[in-house]
């Protein structure tokens, strides 16, 4: 454990559906280097994880409701996969509002396998490089963003992977680029 991101406050937005790994591997790594993390969701509650998308894993308490969130509360966005958790994310008015804000302060974010399409639905991929699993990189490119075949990219401030297999290299790079982030809330 270290202390890199001691006083650093992570928003985790995911809903039912969320891949459990995606959500916890990513969560673990950064409240391993201090940060604070916050599951934010479309209602309060529990949200239920999802194992290879089909079957039931565990459930994670919410701690904030994404309609009462303030992103000046959060030092960096993690937006965890599944295909069901950010196929109901990007057809909420709040999340996608909190997403297009979020990445408008140009605080860091870390998106892995189907969490893009939250980033495509905020309107907010236009000139950015990353990746994602491969049924939604069309997606992507539509939206005027640059997709490329890799186990981590990091643009700037954002780091993408592509599936469960990349989360090694994914939780280094998350830990990585939050840490080097100037804002601290």
């Amino acid at each position: 454990m270290t202390d890199a991101l001691a006083g650093r406050t992570i928003a985790i937005l995911a809903t039912d559906g969320v891949e459990e790994v995606e959500l916890v591997e990513p969560r673990k790594a950064v409240e391993e280097a201090g940060a604070t993390t916050k599951l934010v969701s479309l209602s309060s509650g529990q949200i239920q994880a999802m194992n290879g998308d089909v079957n039931a894993a565990g459930t994670y308490d919410v701690d904030v409701v994404v309609g009462d969130a303030s992103i000046d509360d959060y030092d960096a966005l993690l937006l965890p996969g599944g295909t069901t958790n950010p196929d109901h994310l990007r057809m909420d008015a709040d999340a996608v509002a909190f997403v297009r804000d979020f990445v408008g302060t140009g605080k860091p974010v870390g998106v892995i396998c189907h969490g893009p399409w939250t980033l495509v639905e905020a309107d907010v991929v236009r000139g950015r490089t990353l990746t994602s699993y491969p049924s939604v990189r069309t997606d992507i490119r539509n939206a005027g963003g640059t997709v490329v075949d890799k186990e981590v990219v990091i643009d700037g401030s954002w780091v993408s992977s592509r599936n469960p297999d990349d989360l090694p290299a994914f939780c280094d790079a998350i830990v990585d680029v939050f840490t080097k982030a100037k804002s601290q809330v």
